[in-house]
């Protein structure tokens, strides 16, 4: 069992950045793949970014890339979503989500934070 708890959003002019964070609770961290994920209102949930268990790989959307960066401290139980450059279309809530290997979709994981507002303002 893994419990997330995500932390760092806020309000943010377009152009800047934010760096969320995710704290896991359990000894297991680090055996699990972790993804991040965002809700626009009115909108699915959509994949943005996932890190391997051991931090090696990472993925992005297609929106996110060049811009958004991953990373994990498992030492911490926590990983990271780094945020620059940061547009309006951003704007969400965002959650990270865990499960034991990589993964896209949303349906995959099996544990998730209980999210936290990212807004970009024009």
């Amino acid at each position: 069992q893994v419990q997330l708890v995500e932390s760092g959003g806020g309000l943010v002019q377009a152009g800047g950045s934010l760096r969320l964070s995710c704290a896991a609770s359990g000894r297991t961290f680090s055996r699990y793949a972790m993804g991040w994920f965002r809700q626009a209102p009115g909108k699915e949930r959509e994949f943005v970014a996932a890190i391997s268990w051991h931090g090696g790989n990472t993925y992005y959307a297609d929106s996110v890339k060049g811009r958004f960066t991953t990373s994990r401290d498992n030492a911490k139980n926590t990983v990271y979503l780094q945020m620059n450059s940061l547009k309006p279309e951003d704007t969400a809530v965002y959650y990270c989500a865990a499960r034991f290997n990589i993964a896209f979709e949303e349906a995959e994981y099996d544990y998730w934070g209980q999210g936290t507002q990212v807004t970009v303002s024009s």
